[in-house]
């Protein structure tokens, strides 16, 4: 059988099944009544953002301080362990000492100065006496 004869039986029986189907059954009167509802109501498609909630500055410094409480309270529990652990004669001996704020490399210098080593108000060696010493002398002969 060729296609176009095929097309010649088929065709008016799908047809005639499409118009049972669409009058008999109700199916277009369902469309219609779907289509005149959505003409009388004008619905209006609004589109619908989630608010994030961005984190406040406070509830980081919140976090923050709770945070170095939590650590404040680790570092006392370090010491009492560790002056349990040394014995009686120590308690107490980490009293009053706190963390060291500025990390760094021990004997790294942090100039090249040749004064690096000593401290700013350092006064140091008094040579007021040299001229004592050469007292009478010609300190010109000596230079």
């Amino acid at each position: 059988m060729k296609q176009s004869e095929l097309k010649k039986v088929l065709k008016p029986l799908i047809k005639e099944c499409i118009k049972e189907v669409i009058f008999e059954e109700g199916v277009l009167s369902g469309l219609i009544k779907e289509v005149a509802m959505g003409l009388n109501s004008q619905q209006t498609i609004v589109e619908a953002k989630q608010h994030v909630a961005q984190p406040e500055q406070q509830d980081f410094s919140r976090q923050r301080v709770e945070l170095q409480q939590e650590a404040a309270e680790a570092m006392k529990e370090k010491k009492r362990k560790l002056e349990e652990s040394m014995g009686a004669g120590f308690k107490g001996v980490f009293d009053n000492v706190n963390p060291i704020s500025k990390a760094g490399i021990p004997g790294e210098k942090t100039s090249n100065s040749p004064l690096s080593n000593y401290a700013p108000d350092d006064a140091g060696v008094d040579i007021s006496g040299i001229m004592a010493i050469g007292a009478g002398s010609n300190w010109k002969n000596m230079i």
